[in-house]
């Protein structure tokens, strides 16, 4: 709230408490009970005493409500109504209401505080009750600058302990406890009474018990707080600080009052002799400043010589408005103001006793009416003499102003006329340039025509100003005769340009018919070089020897029209010729080049240097394009007639091949070896391939892109190589896998032979596989029943997916042997593995390593002891291992 409590503001005007905030307020510090105790008690002695009682314990001895009528009475002076004297609780009751109403019509609101629990002995609500008492007639009254209440009386402890360094008052609780704030206030009222400069600020207990003994020994206030308590707690209660602080503000400014009465009277006295000393200096001022304006004015008023300029006359016609306007109503003012002042001092020096104010020599009010009169005296016929004057001026000003409007007008539209007139802008110009220039300048020969008539009105005013004495008459003349002057000068520069401007005119004319002949011829001879040089330059592909000698025919047919080319160049420059010389004879300045074109001679001259400097090179590039090409057919030709040897070869290679892998002629054996014969051949015609892919290499450095000699690319010999190399290595690893299949199985060599005729009859279109409906066909002719029912179709569908297990829609020869052999033959299954172990292991559901290892040879014996996973039956021994997880294995039947 601004006092540094930190805690709470009233919530009335006079200081009237909620209980519940005085309830919070004992349980947070117990130890402020005791401080409100002792305080409050004390001071309510201090005014019980005046009537001769006092109380020694504050709750019990207020309960009757008799001294607490009588507290009010001393403290307020008023008397309350006749209090009940008897013993019985509702005569305590009706005792207490009744100060309790005394409190509530000086405008106190009591919140919650009833007669009963004052009655009843309530230490909190009696503590509670008397604060509003303090509050009400001890510190709402206080007022401080503006302040009232606890805001005053914190503000003049403030002032009052200003002065001393070590006191700083913020509130009413923790600024009080090193004791030098009441000692400051007793030293700044009774200096005497402590000796301040010996106090300590680390000394409170002597601080504080100094205050209270000087304060109940000398200003009769009794000892309210103790040191001690005051010490010993963190934040001493603010409701006691601020009932004994306030018991300091009453005994001093009391007492301030009566020693105030006497230096008041005298203070009195002596501001009513101030007073009429100021009224007699203001006097003599404004009299001495009045006299000295009115000296100073009356020269200026009386002086009547004349201006000679209508400004100078009309600034002292404004400044002798401004007087009567601004300068002299304000000394009217003070004239009146002195004479009233003057009266008023007579009368004030008379009813003090004082004697009559004389003022200074020649400063009396007479003398100043006198000076008066005589300005008034000065300022008749002032105006009139000026108004006079001014008109006289106006006349001659009128007549003068209209001279120099005409002449400011004319020499503002003579401004650079001649300047515009000596310009050889035709000297630059071109032909319609000058037309329009003439143009121009016969509307300005108009113009100065039209301007003569002023001309001659500027003459005469002039000659009038002389004949009146006008004051300024020389400087009209002088400018007059330099407006004449210049006007002859104009009218000689203006003939002097028209004949320039019409000779230039008839010289562009003839140069402008060059200019234009030149351009027709020019244009179309730049075209020719330009379409010229850009075929010489033109880069050329070519593929063939017929091309290129086309392009040289070309050539030699563009050289021949030179000749002539050359005789338009020098007719072209000719004309360009007959422009310089009639510039040279006749000095003609040109300002820009031929409107008509932006070909020049000189380049002219380089484009036909640069034609000249093509042509033999473009015979040696045709010459060189020529041999590259003769050198490429070579390559066209030795590439071709190897490759139409290596083409054919590997295709009749790969036929036989494909005849020897259909045919069943002699055994599988025989077959293999008649391969092997074939791809030793092939690859012993590796070199041909080699030396061709060097010619090819040649061809791409050339960049030949075609060849009519061969229908065989590099790419196709390369694609039918590889391809045949595969198809060997292919086929012989076929006859190898059914030599395999065939020992394997036990087939006959006259069944491998019924199965390849029967793969061969149904691969009509010579693949070497067979598809789905070939060879579902084949099936129905070796006896198999899969019709096309749903039964038939399914029995299809799981062969096809033993023999293409990849779903390529293909089934290969391997694949139709592996399926007849294993629909032909006895095979191993894992049942007959699992067996074979179950024998090795004593009939036992598993194998040791050692049974392994004695009954199999050592690699296959550890193949299985590395693979076979440990046994986990009831009948598991250290180390038995699972043959039959194993058996299933080898087969894939299992994740092992």
């Amino acid at each position: 709230d601004g006092t540094g409590t930190g805690r709470r503001r009233s919530s009335s005007s006079h200081g009237s408490l909620r209980p519940e905030d005085w309830d919070r307020d004992l349980l947070l510090d117990p130890a402020w009970e005791k401080q409100q105790r002792k305080t409050f008690t004390a001071w309510c002695n201090s005014h019980l005493r005046k009537a001769g009682t006092q109380i020694e314990n504050i709750e019990e001895d207020f309960r009757d409500g008799l001294k607490l009528m009588l507290l009010l009475e001393v403290i307020s002076g008023e008397r309350l109504a006749k209090p009940e004297r008897g013993k019985m609780r509702v005569h305590k009751i009706s005792n207490v209401n009744k100060a309790l109403d005394f409190i509530a019509s000086k405008g106190v609101k009591l919140v919650s505080i009833g007669a009963e629990e004052i009655v009843d002995g309530n230490v909190k609500m009696t503590l509670g009750m008397i604060w509003t008492i303090i509050l009400r007639f001890a510190i709402q009254d206080i007022s401080v600058e503006e302040t009232s209440a606890k805001e005053g009386l914190l503000l003049w402890c403030q002032r009052k302990t200003a002065p001393y360094k070590n006191v700083n008052i913020q509130n009413f609780h923790i600024s009080w406890k090193d004791g030098l704030g009441f000692c400051a206030l007793i030293h700044r009222h009774r200096p005497e009474l402590i000796d301040y400069g010996k106090l300590r600020k680390d000394d409170p207990l002597t601080n504080l018990n100094t205050a209270f003994d000087v304060a109940e020994k000398y200003l009769d206030i009794p000892k309210m707080l103790d040191a001690e308590d005051i010490i010993g707690t963190l934040r001493p209660d603010e409701k006691a600080i601020m009932t004994y602080v306030s018991c300091y503000y009453h005994a001093f400014s009391g007492a301030q009052k009566v020693r105030l009465y006497p230096a008041n009277r005298i203070c009195k006295v002596l501001a009513v002799n101030q007073e009429n000393e100021q009224l007699m200096e203001d006097y003599e001022k404004l009299a001495s400043d009045l006299l000295e304006w009115i000296r100073r004015t009356i020269p200026w008023l009386e002086n009547r010589a004349p201006e000679n300029t209508m400004q100078a006359m009309q600034q002292k016609l404004e400044d002798f408005r401004d007087y009567r306007r601004l300068h002299k109503p304000p000394k009217v003012q003070e004239k009146c103001q002195l004479e009233i002042n003057f009266n008023t001092l007579q009368t004030k020096l008379r009813l003090s006793n004082r004697p009559a104010f004389m003022p200074s020599e020649g400063k009396m009010v007479s003398d100043i009416n006198n000076a008066w009169g005589g300005l008034e005296q000065a300022e008749k016929g002032y105006e009139e003499w000026l108004l006079n004057e001014i008109r006289r001026l106006e006349r001659l000003d009128h007549l003068a102003e209209k001279f120099r409007q005409k002449a400011s007008i004319h020499e503002s539209w003579t401004d650079g006329k001649e300047a515009m007139l000596q310009q050889k802008d035709y000297e630059t110009a071109t032909l319609s340039e000058i037309k329009a220039l003439l143009k121009k300048h016969e509307a300005f020969e108009s113009d100065l025509a039209a301007h003569q008539d002023r001309v001659e009105q500027i003459a005469a005013i002039a000659q009038e100003l002389n004949e009146l004495d006008y004051y300024d008459s020389p400087s009209v003349n002088a400018r007059c005769q330099k407006i004449c002057d210049q006007w002859d000068n104009l009218g000689a520069l203006t003939q002097k340009r028209r004949e320039a401007l019409e000779r230039t005119e008839k010289l562009l004319e003839t140069i402008d018919q060059l200019y234009l002949e030149y351009a027709k011829r020019a244009a179309p001879f730049n075209n020719w070089m330009e379409g010229a040089m850009e075929d010489l330059q033109d880069t050329f592909i070519v593929h063939t020897i017929e091309e290129i000698q086309g392009l040289t025919t070309a050539h030699e047919q563009f050289k021949a029209t030179l000749p002539d080319a050359d005789k338009e160049r020098q007719a072209i420059l000719g004309i360009h010729n007959e422009v310089s010389k009639i510039v040279q004879t006749y000095h003609v300045n040109m300002a820009g080049t031929n409107p008509y074109t932006t070909i020049t001679p000189h380049e002219i001259n380089g484009k036909w240097e640069h034609v000249r400097q093509l042509v033999p090179r473009r015979d040696q590039a045709l010459m060189e394009e020529h041999a590259r090409q003769q050198q490429n057919e070579r390559l066209r030709k030795q590439f071709g007639a190897q490759a139409n040897v290596i083409g054919p070869w590997i295709q009749t290679k790969m036929e036989e091949i494909g005849r020897i892998s259909i045919e069943m002629h002699g055994t599988l054996e025989d077959q293999l070896n008649h391969l092997r014969q074939y791809e030793k051949s092939i690859v012993n015609y590796k070199p041909k391939i080699d030396q061709l892919e060097g010619d090819h290499q040649q061809i791409q450095e050339a960049l030949i892109f075609d060849n009519k000699h061969t229908n065989y690319t590099m790419e196709h010999i390369r694609v039918g190589w590889e391809q045949l190399l595969t198809t060997i290595a292919r086929t012989i690893n076929e006859v190898e896998n059914q030599i395999l299949t065939r020992d394997a199985k036990g087939i006959s060599q006259e069944q491998m032979n019924e199965f390849r005729a029967s793969f061969n009859h149904f691969d009509r279109d010579h693949s070497g596989t067979l598809g789905p409906e070939e060879f579902k066909a084949c099936l129905i002719s070796l006896g198999y029943d899969i019709g096309n029912d749903a039964q038939g179709e399914a029995e299809f569908a799981r062969i096809m997916s033993i023999v293409d297990p990849n779903r390529l829609g293909v089934v290969t020869f391997q694949a139709f042997i592996d399926f007849m052999s294993r629909e032909t033959a006895d095979t191993d299954t894992a049942d007959q593995v699992m067996a074979s172990f179950k024998i090795l292991a004593g009939d036992k559901n598993y194998i040791t390593v050692d049974e392994l290892r004695r009954e199999l040879p050592p690699d296959q014996a550890e193949y299985c002891i590395a693979r076979m996973a440990p046994y986990n039956g009831r009948d598991a021994v250290p180390g038995a291992l699972d043959y039959m997880s194993f058996s299933t294995a080898l087969y894939g039947e299992s994740d092992l």
